[in-house]
């Protein structure tokens, strides 16, 4: 496929302009009238959970469906990206991924969430006696529907698929790439396009400096708990700075260098983690908490993904999540495409949607279940410093409550500053992507959005988590129109594959049609291996 030339500015300065400055207007209002801000932002959240929750969980679950049956077809097979072989290794690829996914909430919500949902169970098991195993089941199943199969099927797959077949065509890294099947070269250059950029990059940034507000406070509050410093804005600034520099200092230095060593450390150190908190705690309860836990996901994974009961439940939990990694979807279809190239579709959805969900189910059971299981021991113990303080007191409870306790809640800190810095450094690199018009963002872009959301970040915890918190939610409000730019992957997604099948000789050329005959050809049709039949039946409509 033959590029065309591309003339101009490289940077696309009205989308780099618009959204870096309504990023500032929100921070500037958010000062000024913090209570009126978050009253507004609360209720666009209001709105938009109860009026798109519905087509956002099955928008998840159809993501998910679509992306197994290609993955399951004689698709899978088709390779991606103009490439022969894989850029980068599988290590270094899945750990890149999963990274930018997890950030703070890896640590923070895989120990508070499960018990969180055991201490008050789910309205979908209401009925389960508390403080039994299967309350652990549930507990840890719920938790898994929020971080498992379909959040990151709405992030690495279908979304991917058309962004990498975009960029075959000479379209740029860019959200509105994703709306190129549909219509054509003039989403390029029109006003739609920059609309999608602007929409799908506040999204993402409003989920992006959340955590980093989040971890100034959280990891000021963990050193005032293990060393006695004290837990004031001074020691929060100088966490965000710190983060802040070493996301900056990541993507400067390029996706081949600085992003995929601190990814490739994030895995080693929880690595490392879990088995201190395997050893330590007790390796049979979480084993067979995962076990429990994973059939009861399995079992009710369909009524989990769509319970609509308790409207104000589900926008605490399920519509939120939803609509937070919805939100990130165009962002995070830029950067799995930037970096899976010469990959398979099979292998790009195994490696997204299937094997990184696993791992976070085995991680949320690790620190959650191990959470549990001192709760059940002595009620209170950890539910109550989560009930006070928040999720990061849930993580340094439970730290505390094994041996080499000061050190392992150390090493937790230090985890979560490089999850939040992978994610710093892989949104800046595909916000700058996203507001380029061709060929790799360049290094001045990248580092201003990196110091962008930090300075926003130091800037809003002034007035305390309030508007962090509104700001985190305002992922969900922008979620509404980043839906509508996912939802045409669901058909797209598959008619691509099918394209580049043929193209590569998976599957034989479609024969044409003449008047209203209909050619049924079995064997050209993306179905698993071996199922298809080798000859063509042909049915003519009288």
């Amino acid at each position: 496929m033959t590029t065309p030339r591309m003339h101009g500015r490289r940077t696309d300065v009205t989308v780099l302009a618009i959204s870096g400055g309504l990023l500032v207007v929100f921070v500037i209002a958010a000062l000024a009238a913090p209570t009126a801000t978050g009253h507004a932002v609360t209720a666009g959240f209001d709105l938009a959970s109860r009026g798109f929750g519905a087509l956002w969980q099955v928008l998840l679950l159809a993501t998910f469906a679509v992306a197994v049956a290609l993955a399951c077809s004689r698709c899978g097979s088709v390779r991606m990206g103009d490439r022969n072989r894989p850029e980068y290794s599988r290590f270094k690829w899945i750990a890149m991924i999963m990274c930018t996914l997890l950030a703070g909430g890896g640590v923070f919500f895989a120990a508070a969430e499960p018990l969180e949902h055991f201490v008050s169970p789910p309205p979908l098991y209401a009925d389960v006696r508390p403080g039994s195993q299967e309350a652990v089941n549930s507990a840890l199943a719920q938790s898994f529907t929020h971080w498992g199969f379909l959040a990151w099927a709405v992030l690495g797959s279908l979304g991917s698929i058309v962004m990498m077949r975009g960029l075959q065509h000479g379209m740029p890294l860019r959200p509105r790439t994703l709306l190129y099947p549909l219509l054509g070269e003039r989403i390029r250059h029109s006003r739609l396009g920059t609309a999608v950029d602007v929409t799908c990059i506040i999204a993402v940034v409003a989920g992006t400096v959340g955590p980093i507000g989040f971890l100034g406070l959280q990891v000021s509050y963990g050193l005032s708990r293990v060393f006695g410093t004290p837990d004031t804005y001074p020691v929060q600034l100088t966490v965000i700075v710190g983060l802040t520099a070493i996301a900056v200092l990541s993507v400067i230095s390029g996706i081949d260098r600085g992003i995929q060593f601190l990814s490739r450390l994030n895995i080693w150190l929880a690595v490392l983690l879990m088995l201190a908190f395997l050893v330590l705690g007790s390796a049979g309860f979480v084993l067979d908490s995962f076990l429990g836990g994973f059939a009861q996901y399995v079992r009710d994974f369909v009524p989990m993904a769509l319970y609509r009961g308790d409207q104000q439940w589900l926008g605490s939990w399920t519509v939120f999540f939803f609509g937070w990694f919805l939100g990130y979807g165009p962002l995070m279809a830029i950067f799995v495409a930037r970096i899976s190239r010469g990959r398979t579709l099979r292998d790009l959805v195994v490696s997204t949607a299937i094997v990184p969900p696993i791992a976070t189910t085995l991680w949320f059971t690790v620190f959650g279940g191990t959470g549990i299981l001192f709760e059940q021991r002595q009620p209170g113990l950890l539910s109550q410093p989560l009930a006070n303080s928040g999720m990061d007191a849930a993580v340094i409870s439970i730290s505390e409550q094994l041996p080499f306790g000061g050190l392992i809640a150390i090493v937790l800190l230090l985890l979560t500053v490089t999850f939040v810095a992978t994610t710093a450094d892989s949104m800046s690199y595909s916000i700058a992507a996203a507001t380029t018009r061709h060929g790799e963002p360049a290094i001045a872009v990248r580092a201003f959005w990196g110091v962008l959301m930090g300075a926003a970040a130091a800037v809003l915890i002034v007035i305390g988590d309030g508007g962090i918190t509104a700001l985190q939610y305002f992922i969900v409000v922008t979620a509404v129109p980043v839906g509508f730019v996912m939802l045409p992957t669901l058909w797209t997604a598959p008619r691509i594959a099918r394209q580049m099948a043929i193209e590569q000789g998976v599957l034989p050329e479609q024969r044409k049609t003449s008047g209203l005959e209909v050619n049924i050809a079995v064997n050209e049709i993306c179905l698993p291996d071996g199922e298809g039949e080798k000859d063509s039946a042909s049915a003519r409509i009288e």
